[in-house]
């Protein structure tokens, strides 16, 4: 049943890659396609010259261990068109992978549309996963892009990528989950501080009627001392709140590479994609 349903939704992205292919005015809205230059493409010019160089001997020493190829693209602009049929048109005009087991991924970013997608071909889906993508993309990618750290969210991104290409998804995963059982709300923080100045009133008013009576020293009818300040607790101020004879108003208290190419690699639609 697995399997069936795996290879259901191949034919549903393969069926959605075609049209999507045949019914864009390639003519009017297709960016050109940049030539696979190495490992790391930044045409943008987005990635610094350390990072670069390390992201390229990294890659080098993974596709030696192995047969999986990544490689990293950055455009300015996907001049009008969607980054999904780009990133899968660019993966399949360099045929990132080896043609017989599809085994590429492309990791692309466009800086002027502040998109980016990981593109997985036919052979990886199963590993690396729509899940993993998603998460290495929200929890790598976004938040650093929006910092202004092009370079360091795409090395992360790398790296978490091979993590899980390699066999070792459960730290992605957890750091996923820990992610989501713990986000920042900032309405329940507004409602916990209103809920807790609310508080503050209500039961205060109540323990200046109520505490200096029973701890204070009287003064006369209706007044006491306590703390310092002469409460009269039978008595409201003109706000409603109770009065104290010390203030007269409201209670208060004081206080690279030449001759790289792609192997003959295919795509179909397998990935992510998000926005920062």
């Amino acid at each position: 049943m697995i399997f069936q349903a795996d290879e259901g939704r191949r034919v549903i992205r393969l069926v959605a890659v075609v049209l999507l292919i045949l019914v864009l005015p390639f003519s009017a809205l297709a960016a050109d396609l940049p030539a696979l230059t190495g490992r790391v493409v930044d045409n943008a010019g987005i990635i610094d010259a350390a990072t670069k160089a390390a992201l390229t001997q990294k890659l080098a020493d993974f596709e030696t261990k192995g047969s999986d190829q990544i490689v990293v693209a950055t455009i300015p602009s996907l001049a009008g068109e969607e980054i999904e049929p780009y990133a899968n048109r660019l993966f399949r005009f360099w045929k990132l992978g080896q043609a017989k087991e599809n085994n590429g991924v492309l990791l692309l970013v466009a800086p002027n549309d502040r998109k980016m997608r990981i593109e997985v071909g036919y052979g990886l889906e199963g590993t690396l996963t729509d899940l993993h993508t998603k998460l290495i993309i929200e929890n790598d990618m976004v938040p650093a892009f929006r910092a202004g750290d092009f370079s360091g969210g795409i090395e992360k991104a790398v790296d978490d990528m091979i993590m899980v290409l390699e066999g070792n998804p459960e730290e992605l995963e957890a750091r996923g989950e820990r992610n989501q059982q713990a986000p920042f709300n900032s309405d329940d923080l507004f409602f916990a501080v209103f809920i807790s100045i609310w508080a503050i009133i209500f039961f205060g008013s109540i323990a200046v009627s109520v505490l200096p009576p029973i701890f204070g020293q009287k003064l006369g009818p209706g007044r006491y001392r306590w703390l310092g300040m002469t409460f009269e607790p039978s008595r409201r101020s003109s706000s409603g709140g109770w009065s104290s004879g010390s203030s007269g108003g409201g209670w208060s208290s004081g206080g690279g590479g030449g001759g790289f190419s792609g192997g003959g690699g295919s795509s179909g639609g397998g990935g992510s994609s998000g926005s920062w």
